[in-house]
Order: C-alpha cells, then structure tokens, then sequence
C-alpha cells in the first residue's frame, strides 16, 4: 500500500487505477461487441475498444507529462463492472433482452470512468498540471459521448424490441 501524503500522490494512485481499468476494458470489450446482437450497439462496442486503446495512450502520456512512469494497480471496481457485464452474456436470455442487459452492463462502465476522470482532471488543474488536465478532459469527453451513444441505441430500439420480447430483426 502506498502512502498518499498529498494530492499529488492521490492524483497518481488514481491514475493508476484508471490506467488499469482501461487496459482490463480492452479485454472485455472485444466479448461484448460478440455478443451483442444489434447492429449498432455491435458497432459501438467495437468504435469504443479503438477509443480505449486510445485512452490507455492518453494516460501514458499523462503519467508522461507528469515524469512519471506509467503503471497500474488493479482496479477492482473494474472487476466487478466486467464480471456483470460478463453476467450479461451469459444470461439465458431473447438477444433484444441481452442487448439491453449489456447497454446496462456498459453504462455502468461508462459512468464508473466519468467519475474517475472528472475527479483526476479537477486533481490536475488543482495542481497545476495543465497538460494532463487538457489530456484528461478530452478522455472524460469521449466518455461521455459513449454513455450518450448508448443511452439511444437503447431509446431507439433495443429496448422497445426488448420490452416487447422481441429477437433483433
């Protein structure tokens, strides 16, 4: 365990965790776009693994412009986001109900990096680390816009198919 001293050493632990969260969604990601059945949300799931690869570079150089070398500590709470989307996928289940089980699986995700990235950039620009701040915001950014993406694809179609007990057409 690491000792936090200061906000700098908050900031950096907290990184860590981020960096790890990403890397352990480049793993889960690639499961959830097979297993999806809706076109669009196949879709999205693949566009935001080429975002988190993204992502994971991003956070390299913010450790980077930090003079620090990039590493992670496990994320649990990743861990358990990914092993109940990987519920998800494996739930008996009509695919139009799946896929809306696994928008609900991702939002969570999504809402998890909102909060951790919105903490570390305020972190950032307390310290006066402008750089990483800037760097930090565009990922919170593309967060956001993922959870957005997912809330439609949800509005507009999954879920009406779903509540009908509909299989994807």
């Amino acid at each position: 365990m690491v000792a936090l001293n200061d906000l700098n050493d908050l900031l950096l632990e907290q990184l860590r965790d981020l960096y790890n969260a990403e890397a352990q969604l480049t793993k889960a990601l690639p499961k959830m776009a097979k297993a999806a059945k809706n076109p669009e949300l196949k879709q999205a799931f693949q566009d935001h693994l080429a975002q988190t690869e993204e992502h994971v570079n991003r956070l390299e150089q913010v450790f980077e412009s930090l003079g620090e070398r990039a590493k992670g500590k496990t994320c649990h709470a990743m861990k358990g986001l990914i092993e109940e989307g990987k519920e998800a996928i494996d739930e008996e289940a009509m695919d139009s109900v799946r896929d809306a089980a696994l928008i609900a699986a991702a939002q969570r995700v999504e809402h998890y990096e909102i909060a951790g990235y919105g903490t570390v950039r305020t972190y950032a620009e307390r310290l006066g680390h402008k750089e990483a701040a800037e760097l930090l915001q565009q990922t919170l950014d593309e967060e956001g816009e993922t959870d957005k993406l997912l809330t439609q694809i949800a509005e507009t179609c999954v879920n009406e198919l779903a509540e009908a007990g509909v299989e994807e057409e």
